[in-house]
């Protein structure tokens, strides 16, 4: 009899499993809402942007991950043909989908370094490191809060055709 595997010790991104997709999910969500925690303590007066913001990864990708489960879909990153063209363009293309998801952990990265001083500088007039990290960040972390948008609303709407699917089922 051979041993069983224990999945609990593959890594995430390896096992193409639905826990393994989960996790995935999970460790970058958690971990994008403890670094906006922290950003909304160091500027209290940007908290409700933070929020927000946290707010929006959180329902978007949550609700993205269920209806993908609740289809059977293999993985979260497999959007169809019905989705936003926006979306298909982000899932579908590994360089664009690292751009936007360091661009936006850079964006906010810089701007908790930022609190703390400007960084060596880089550009003339004595600009720092992470402002420059900021300036060239912000227009990508303002896009990925756009794909978020996108995928809440797709997500929902996705969800919508689920139910209304399985309303003559119910009566």
């Amino acid at each position: 009899m051979a041993a069983a595997e224990n999945v609990f010790l593959f890594v995430p991104n390896v096992i193409g499993s639905r826990l393994g997709a989960m996790l995935d999910m999970l460790t970058d969500r958690l971990s994008t809402m403890c670094l906006l925690v922290n950003l909304a303590l160091l500027y209290p007066g940007a908290a409700a942007i933070f929020q927000l913001s946290m707010a929006l990864d959180v329902a978007s990708h949550w609700l993205h991950m269920h209806c993908t489960t609740l289809e059977g879909g293999a993985s979260h990153k497999a959007v169809g043909g019905e989705g936003h063209p926006l979306l298909r363009l982000y899932y579908g293309s590994k360089p664009l989908l690292f751009l936007l998801c360091a661009g936006n952990e850079g964006f906010y990265c810089c701007l908790y370094l930022l609190h703390f001083g400007e960084g060596p500088p880089v550009w003339p007039g004595g600009v720092g490191l992470f402002r420059a990290g900021l300036l060239l960040g912000g227009p990508l972390a303002a896009l990925k809060f756009g794909v978020n948008l996108l995928q809440l609303g797709g997500a929902a709407r996705r969800l919508a055709a689920i139910d209304a699917s399985e309303r003559p089922k119910i009566r």
